[in-house]
């Protein structure tokens, strides 16, 4: 199981703690430190079965820099979105878990990391 981090974020640390408590092993990436690329990032939306804008941080200060509310929200725009989060990873909303299953989620609440702990447990 991987899980990317923001060390800073509540959320982060909340996720971590529950990994732990359950004990499941898992990697930390420190997406702020070690961004995805352009196709680790694709991979992971397509697991989640989400668009770029579904999980882009849209009131970051670089966001509203580079205009990336602006952005169109359609497939034709998909790499654009993609390139801007890659080159600001800020942009990436966290955590984002991925069980060695494949399943991925976007673990901002209790629910989200209980099920990828599930999944790796069963």
């Amino acid at each position: 199981m991987e899980i990317w981090v923001n060390p800073a974020c509540s959320k982060c640390r909340a996720a971590t703690s529950a990994l732990d408590e359950a004990g499941v092993a898992y990697t930390v990436r420190r997406y702020l430190d070690d961004p995805p690329t352009v196709d680790e990032l694709r991979a992971v939306l397509d697991r989640l079965g989400l668009e770029p804008w579904h999980v882009a941080r849209t009131g970051e200060p670089v966001a509203i820099e580079i205009g990336l509310a602006a952005y169109p929200q359609e497939a034709g725009a998909r790499e654009r979105w993609l390139a801007a989060m890659v080159t600001h990873p800020v942009l990436i909303q966290r955590p984002i878990i991925t069980a060695d299953d494949g399943s991925t989620v976007v673990g901002r609440d209790p629910g989200s990391v209980a099920a990828v702990i599930a999944a790796e447990q069963a």
